[in-house]
Parts: structure tokens; C-alpha cells; sequence
């Protein structure tokens, strides 16, 4: 039994719900045989990966879906072991290098390298005897590198992707996906076909749950009949999901498994992650002492231990304590304690991306904000 996110996740082109020309654009990059290298970006939950994953089962076949996942063994220059995992089919590898923090760049320089140096080989026409593949262009001469969190990566591991597309572009194509391209550096923007896929809007939302419900028969009868009131619901999911369609789909199968009845006045169900985050910023505001910095660091290591990103701790931390400020009028200058708070959090953020122990800036942001709201307060 699997989750609804990935049971009806779209496995090629035609099950692609919304943005149809993005689909179109995509789908006619995979059957021209000039494929590009791309760099995808936009919103979590855009549907960026099921796109990319789609015009790959378009470009090799269904091949792509035989997945393994392998342990590569990489050296530092300090002659420190570390292990990095690759998501692996015969024509397409998925790698991750942000995992390794600072050394992804022996990643890139090592595994692409290893990757780009073998060319791939097209058995396609010597052993078909249809004369239809006769006059078809060469499209499996080359690997594909799809390459997660590009945003995250180092600037010596883009250095050094630059170079790779430059050298062995025969070879491999790369498929960045990235949420924002600010921190992607000018040479490989220049190198690559951007693709932005936006967030889905409410009616995207609505033909995607009409068509899992519509599968789903016994989920389908506790949600409201009227038309109406199931739009409401939708709705309501859309924003509590901030219209994350897989975070939204994961909402929708939530509320079928803990609601005997759902109808426009059911509460929505938000991750426990989330409402830890939000109770520590109401904390810090409430109480700047040395006992709830305490307490606030225990929680911390606790939500690290959960698997639960710092980065997406930071950016949820800094998203509540700016609207939470906004409902106290006791502050001396609120414009100023907002921009203090913001020019905290992109101070620890890039700290985070050069540090080792994401426990020492995320308390060190909970400080510094500690400090701000005192400062204004007394």
C-alpha cells in the first residue's frame, strides 16, 4: 500500500494535469533529438521531478523506471572516506551532491567525470528491423544527470560543473532542478535551457483531487457531494498546503484517514513539524531568557533528529516570527525589528551552507532574534 502522492504520481507526459505548454515544450525537446542541458526551477510541489522523470520515460522508454540505488566511496584530500548515494537506471542517474556539504565538489569532479568518460550506445537500430527507426535521429547517445538542491551547491561544485558541461557535453546532459536560481552561478544559467514550472493554481488542485478521489470510492463518499462545498474544501487545502500539490495530495489522503465526514468547517491537519516550529517562535517572542534558549535548543536537536531540514527550519522559523511580531504593538519600531530579523536569517543561512553543525546557527539565530525583540522592547 502505498501514499497517494506516489500512487498517483504522473509517469509520462499525457497524465500531466496543468501547464500544458511546459508539458508541450518539454515533450518536443525529448522527440527532436537535440536534447539541452536544463535547469528547472520552481516552488516545492510545483511538480518539477515528475516533469523531468516524465520527459525521461519520453526520451528512453520505460526503461528510466528500473531503478537501483548504489553506494559510491569518495576520497577527501585529507584522506577522509565519505559515502554518497546514487539513484541510478541504465540511461539516467539522480544524485544529490548538497548531501556532503562542503566536499560536493569531488562529487561532481569524480562522479561525472566517471559518468561522462563512458559514452552510451544505441543497440536501437541494429536491432530493429523496422524501417521506421531508420530515419529517427540518434536520442540514446548520452546520459542523463539529473542533479537535486542545485541551489545548494558550492561555489567550487558549480566551478567544477561548469567545466564538465563544457568538456564532456557529448557524453551527459545535465537536468538541474533548483527552487531558486539566485544562487545558481551566470556560467552555467548561460549553458543551460531554463525552465520555470510555477506553483499550481486552485483549479489545478481541484482536477488533481477530482481525479484521485474518483479512484478512490471509499474516500470519495466522506467528502462533501455538493460541488460547492468540495470546491471550499479544496481550497482550504490548496492554502493550508500553500498550494504544494504533493504536500496538498498528502493533506487530502490525511484528512480521508482521520475524518469520518469532511465538510467546509473540518479543521485541516498540518504536519507536527510545522506547529513545533511555530510554537518556538511564539516562545521567543513571549520569553527571550536564557532557560527558553535552553529549552528552544532541545526542541531543535530534536526536530534535526526527525530528518526535518535546518535550512527549512530556519525559513519557517523566519517566516513566523515575521508575521507573529505584526500582531504585538508594543514594539518601539516594528519596521526595524522585521529587517533586523530578515538580515538574522540570511546571515545564519549562509553559515548554515559553510558550517558542519547545523544545531550552532540555528541557536545562534534563536540568540540573535533574542537580542533584537530586548533591544526594541525595553
Amino acid at each position: 500500500m502505498s501514499l497517494w502522492a506516489d500512487k498517483y504520481r504522473p509517469r509520462n507526459t499525457q497524465q500531466l494535469d496543468f501547464h500544458p505548454t511546459i508539458t508541450k515544450r518539454l515533450k518536443s525537446l525529448a522527440t527532436s533529438g537535440d536534447f539541452p542541458h536544463l535547469l528547472v526551477y520552481g516552488p516545492s510541489g510545483a511538480g518539477k521531478k515528475s516533469r523531468i522523470l516524465a520527459t525521461l520515460k519520453e526520451l528512453y522508454g520505460s526503461s528510466v523506471e528500473k531503478l537501483k540505488v548504489d553506494i559510491k566511496t569518495f576520497v577527501t584530500p585529507s584522506n577522509r572516506k565519505l559515502e554518497f548515494n546514487v539513484i541510478s537506471s541504465p540511461y539516467h542517474i539522480e544524485i544529490t551532491p548538497s548531501d556532503m556539504g562542503n566536499n560536493d565538489r569531488i562529487v561532481i569532479q569524480d562522479l561525472l567525470k566517471e559518468v561522462a568518460q563512458v559514452e552510451s550506445i544505441d543497440f536501437t537500430n541494429l536491432v530493429s528491423h523496422d524501417a521506421s527507426h531508420s530515419h529517427q535521429p540518434n536520442k540514446k547517445k548520452f546520459k542523463v544527470v539529473v542533479i537535486n538542491e542545485a541551489e545548494s551547491m558550492t561555489r567550487d561544485a558549480q566551478a567544477a560543473l561548469r567545466r564538465t558541461m563544457e568538456k564532456y557535453s557529448a557524453n551527459i546532459r545535465l537536468v538541474l532542478v533548483c527552487n531558486s536560481t539566485s544562487n545558481i552561478i551566470d556560467p552555467i544559467k548561460s549553458r543551460t535551457l531554463s525552465i520555470r514550472v510555477p506553483a499550481p493554481s486552485i483549479s489545478d488542485f481541484t482536477v488533481a483531487f477530482d481525479k484521485i478521489l474518483s479512484k478512490e470510492q471509499d474516500a470519495r463518499r466522506i467528502y462533501p457531494q455538493s460541488e460547492a462545498d468540495k470546491l471550499v474544501v479544496y481550497k482550504h487545502i490548496a492554502e493550508a498546503s500553500e498550494r504544494n500539490l504533493r504536500m496538498g495530495i498528502m493533506m487530502l489522503e490525511a484528512l480521508y484517514m482521520n475524518s469520518d465526514k469532511i465538510t467546509t468547517t473540518t479543521k485541516m491537519i498540518i504536519p507536527d513539524w510545522e506547529l513545533v516550529i511555530d510554537d518556538i517562535a511564539s516562545s521567543i517572542i513571549k520569553d527571550r531568557s536564557v532557560t527558553r534558549l535552553s529549552q528552544t535548543r532541545t526542541i531543535l536537536y530534536e526536530l534535526l533528529a526527525h530528518s526535518i531540514p535546518a535550512k527549512l527550519i530556519l525559513k519557517r522559523m523566519t517566516l513566523q516570527l515575521w508575521k507573529q511580531t505584526e500582531s504585538i504593538g508594543s514594539f518601539k519600531n516594528l519596521d526595524a525589528v522585521k529587517l533586523d530579523i530578515v538580515n538574522a536569517a540570511a546571515l545564519f543561512d549562509e553559515r548554515l551552507s559553510l558550517g558542519n553543525k547545523a544545531i550552532f546557527h540555528l541557536e545562534g539565530f534563536v540568540t540573535r532574534v533574542m537580542v533584537i525583540l530586548e533591544k526594541d522592547l525595553s
